[in-house]
């Protein structure tokens, strides 16, 4: 008859088997009671989300860190390594007795016991928690064991008249409600020096939740989840304390909006509404400040009961404090005005309205824009300008611009009677002046006279002879 092994992998020998060799296996089976009774073995189950099956090995005594071969047999069970997924560990089936196990792995992650064929959820270690449970393996399901009437993590215990100096919550750890829910949930952050502090009040005051701590100056977080709101419930909420100016700012580069809940006005007040001092607007980062009306609706600057609408633009700061204003006049009627589409085609053109208010640039004709008296060619000539020409120091060319169209009109004068001496030469660029494809030269004591530009045929033409 054979040997047989019981559920820890001791060896039952049968009668006349194993002959000379009793001593060795005799000596093993009590390693392996050994083992059971008060062995410890350290298991690494480092890596991401999987499943690590402790073995035990018929008749060996062999325990290794790290090594799965008789990992479950030994009464101590230490889990080590950085996990990075949640992990099952499962002990073998058809195996029974008290195990003690402890989590000491890194990384945020659960850590489940259970039977390799355990029809039930076993038990197991809360995220990140280094903890300690005994479990007890009834050959195929793994189980918690609790004393009874002890304080455990699973227990259901009321306290009354206690006080509680220090109670320390791992964490994730919560308080729950009376229907055993969870009602105020537990972070832990390394080194922590700031905290909490919720006061209740007397008649007339309000309970207060304030920040305190190591540091000097403590801020308070709320962080919804997702997209979720703060919402304070208050029909009035206050902000800063009551000596200083307040600030409301979004929380890094974001941007800050506010808003109205349904279809009603936005109301900025001073002075608790009676709105005796400035509602200023600046972009410190040199952006825009938009406003944007809804579709048809408009930007409006009220009057009021001694003036119309104001609207004040003013100068460098560093320059000065005056500024460019308008203001709507005692009006009999409404009036719109529309501005141009682009700005204007010739320089010293004008606004003009025509009778709904729409605004259009105009060129007035009637003179030219005369220029500081010159002494030289100032880089071409330009289409609507007059020049003074003084040749006292020597004759010059002035030359006239490369594109001209039809209209454009250029005048000079004789500044100091001096173009008999020393003559003023047009240049014609690429043009026909008078029809003729050569510069003009002006030789006339005090001459005066303006050039039109017609076509490609003429040129330029004398308006004034």
């Amino acid at each position: 008859m054979a040997s047989t092994y019981n559920y820890l992998g001791i060896e039952k020998m049968a009668t006349g088997e194993n002959a000379g060799t009793w001593g060795t296996k005799t000596n093993t089976n009590l390693d392996i009671i050994q083992q059971a009774a008060s062995g410890y073995h350290s298991q690494t189950i480092a890596g991401g989300a999987q499943t690590t099956a402790l073995l035990m090995t018929d008749g060996d005594a062999t325990s290794t860190a790290d090594s799965l071969t008789n990992a479950a047999r030994n009464m101590v069970l230490e889990l080590t390594g950085t996990i990075t997924g949640n992990q099952i560990v499962t002990f073998p089936t058809a195996t029974e007795g008290l195990k003690v196990v402890f989590n000491n792995t890194s990384g945020s992650y659960t850590v489940q016991l259970k039977g390799a064929s355990d029809s039930g959820s076993g038990t197991t270690f809360a995220t990140g928690s280094k903890d300690k449970k005994l479990v007890y393996m009834s050959g195929t399901d793994l189980v918690e064991v609790n004393i009874a009437g002890a304080v455990t993590a699973d227990s259901t215990t009321t306290f009354t008249n206690k006080t509680f100096t220090a109670p320390k919550y791992a964490d994730g750890g919560y308080v729950a409600d009376a229907n055993g829910n969870e009602n105020l949930v537990w972070g832990t952050t390394t080194s922590a020096v700031n905290e909490f502090k919720i006061a209740n009040a007397a008649t007339g005051n309000g309970p207060t939740l304030t920040s305190q701590g190591g540091d000097s100056n403590v801020d308070i977080n709320i962080t919804p989840k997702g997209t979720g709101d703060v919402v304070l419930a208050g029909d009035t909420v206050k902000v800063g304390d009551s000596g200083a100016a307040a600030t409301l700012t979004s929380n890094g580069a974001g941007t800050l909006t506010v808003t109205t809940g349904g279809a009603t006005d936005l109301v900025l007040n001073t002075n608790s509404g009676s709105s005796s001092s400035k509602i200023v607007i600046t972009d410190a980062a040199g952006g825009d400040v938009t406003v944007t009306p809804d579709t048809t609706g408009s930007f409006i600057i009220a009057g009021n009961s001694t003036q119309g609408g104001t609207l004040k633009i003013y100068e460098d700061s560093d320059t000065g404090t005056n500024y460019a204003g308008f203001r709507a006049g005692n009006l009999t009627e409404d009036t719109l005005y529309t501005l141009p589409l682009a700005d204007a085609g010739t320089s010293g053109d004008a606004l003009t309205s025509n009778a709904s208010g729409t605004l259009s640039w105009t060129t007035i004709s009637g003179g030219a824009s005369w220029q500081a008296v010159i002494t030289a060619d100032p880089a071409n000539a330009t289409a609507g300008e007059g020049y003074f020409c003084n040749t006292t120091g020597g004759a010059f060319t002035v030359t006239l611009p490369t594109s001209a169209t039809i209209g454009d009109e250029i005048s000079f004068i004789d500044y100091a009677a001096t173009f008999d001496s020393n003559n003023l030469t047009i240049g014609r660029n690429s043009h026909n002046i008078q029809g003729a494809g050569a510069d003009l030269t002006v030789a006339v004591e005090r001459a005066a006279f303006t050039l039109v530009y017609v076509d490609a045929t003429q040129g330029w033409l004398l308006k004034d002879k």
